[in-house]
């Protein structure tokens, strides 16, 4: 017999939480080894357990789960990270993916269907909600006259390249010991030199640069 699936699940709602281990349980190729309810005890019990699947959701109190997912993908590289959000948003899908998840699913799926995603995620697929993956393609397809990258000053070039990391504007002000209100002023420049609409739109733009440099 087929060992099941080691699962943890981390969301700081109690309700919600137990619903997915509920549902989960319904499947014997599951096994929920471990809750947590903040991105600390996630990756404390992530490593302690090395379960093979994780479950995280985005905004959880202290680091949250896109650092939380960073952590464990850097300790636990044979550990799947399953993003399990409301945030519908492309910035939270490009970290997420930056992090080291592996799939990106939204709350209000399914049950059935959580369960057969989390199947392909744990056997090694990727997966992310398809109206999410069919804009982020989207963007990656649509033609640009001109990225304008050369337009940026030394700083905003820098505050791009963090960008297309996955960080916020506070990380990004930590990491260049900059105030947040500085950092979203660059962000504006950055956007109109770029000629783009969103900050999504900015990192695929590094992105692509970055990809075509390494060829």
């Amino acid at each position: 017999m087929t060992e099941p699936i080691c699962v943890l699940l981390a969301d700081d709602h109690p309700l919600f939480r137990e619903g997915v281990a509920h549902s989960l349980a319904n499947d014997p190729g599951f096994e929920v080894v471990a809750e947590a309810d903040c991105g600390e005890v996630a990756v404390d019990k992530a490593l302690a357990l090395k379960p093979a699947l994780v479950l995280l959701d985005i905004n959880m109190p202290g680091i949250g789960g896109i650092v939380a997912a960073e952590r464990i993908a850097a300790a636990l590289p044979a550990t799947r990270i399953m993003m399990l959000t409301v945030n519908d948003n492309d910035d939270s899908l490009l970290a997420a993916l930056k992090a080291g998840a592996h799939g990106y699913v939204l709350k209000g799926v399914a049950a059935a269907e959580l369960r057969a995603i989390a199947h392909r995620i744990a056997a090694g697929e990727a997966y992310v909600t398809p109206t999410l993956a069919a804009e982020m393609l989207a963007e990656f397809a649509r033609p640009r006259q001109t990225d304008n990258l050369s337009d940026l000053t030394p700083r905003e070039a820098e505050v791009l390249e963090l960008l297309s990391q996955g960080l916020s504007n506070r990380q990004i002000g930590e990491s260049l010991q900059l105030a947040e209100k500085t950092v979203k002023h660059h962000m504006t420049n950055i956007l109109q030199k770029l000629q783009v609409r969103s900050r999504t739109e900015a990192a695929i733009i590094a992105l692509q640069r970055s990809a075509k440099g390494s060829r």
